[in-house]
């Protein structure tokens, strides 16, 4: 069902990375409405002023990775890496592991401030697809008729 709604819907912010030759202010500043939980609540704080700055200078990668630390705190960059006119970048929530062990979430884009919010984007899709229960799930309920006993034989 929600793929039939993916494909009614306009253009995914995914896509219009993916589509997008630079970085521009506007695309940066939708990317932080679309994608962005932890930035407007924060409000006018050190962190998001920094990212600001960044924005304002054009400092598109510095912003992105801003916004990386910012909105995916227990996320780490795992990779960069720039191969054939493409950067790659990988992000995981374990990046001690070896990468055959690591489910990172991998992304690419000819610039590297699009590749790196590119992966911040599909965090968010993969985090938001996992379904989590809202309270702790507890074990089954035991038989009422079940009692444990002792079957040692001291004697």
């Amino acid at each position: 069902m929600t793929a039939v709604l993916r494909r009614l819907a306009p253009p995914s912010l995914s896509q219009q990375l993916r589509d997008t030759a630079a970085m521009t202010r506007p695309l940066m500043l939708d990317i932080i409405a679309q994608a962005c939980r932890r930035y407007p609540s924060l409000g006018q704080s050190e962190r998001t002023a920094r990212i600001m700055r960044l924005i304002d200078a054009e400092a598109w990668a510095d912003a992105a990775l801003g916004l990386l630390e910012l909105e995916l705190p227990l996320w780490q960059v795992r990779r960069i890496a720039y191969d054939e006119g493409e950067w790659h970048c990988a992000l995981s929530r374990e990046r001690e592991l070896p990468d055959w062990l690591d489910e990172a979430v991998e992304a690419h884009h000819a610039d590297l401030a699009l590749a790196l919010l590119s992966a911040l984007v599909e965090v968010r899709a993969v985090t938001a697809e996992a379904p989590r229960p809202s309270v702790p799930s507890v074990g089954p309920v035991r038989d009422p008729l079940y009692e444990p006993i002792a079957c040692d034989n001291f004697g």
